[in-house]
């Protein structure tokens, strides 16, 4: 089982403190990706609204998860693609394995 913690983060120059059953250098990494993205969207703006920035924060992370899961949705199709047709030689080499006379047994 595993045992939750409280953590201490800060984002954007405010400390809070999360309770998580991650790992704390996770939970680190994941602010630190945050606050990241926060400074990106404020050097592009120039809001001086806190509230502004994490919300243009929040779709911009948003967008980048969709786009990934759209390259993973796609990614999977084409490896399933490609085991089908893999499976579909292999099934009819196989075959002609079958059908062929063994030259030993005549």
């Amino acid at each position: 089982m595993v045992k939750e913690r409280l953590v201490e983060i800060k984002v954007f120059g405010q400390t809070y403190t999360v309770k998580t059953d991650a790992e704390e250098g996770y939970i680190q990494e994941v602010a630190k990706y945050v606050n990241e993205k926060m400074e990106e969207v404020l050097k592009k703006t120039k809001s001086v609204s806190t509230l502004n920035v994490a919300i243009l924060t929040a779709l911009n992370i948003a967008d980048d998860l969709l786009k990934e899961k759209e390259k993973r949705i796609a990614l999977l199709r084409e490896v399933r693609a490609k085991s089908k047709d893999l499976v579909e030689k292999i099934d009819i080499k196989m075959g002609k394995m079958d059908g062929e006379k063994n030259p030993i047994m005549g």
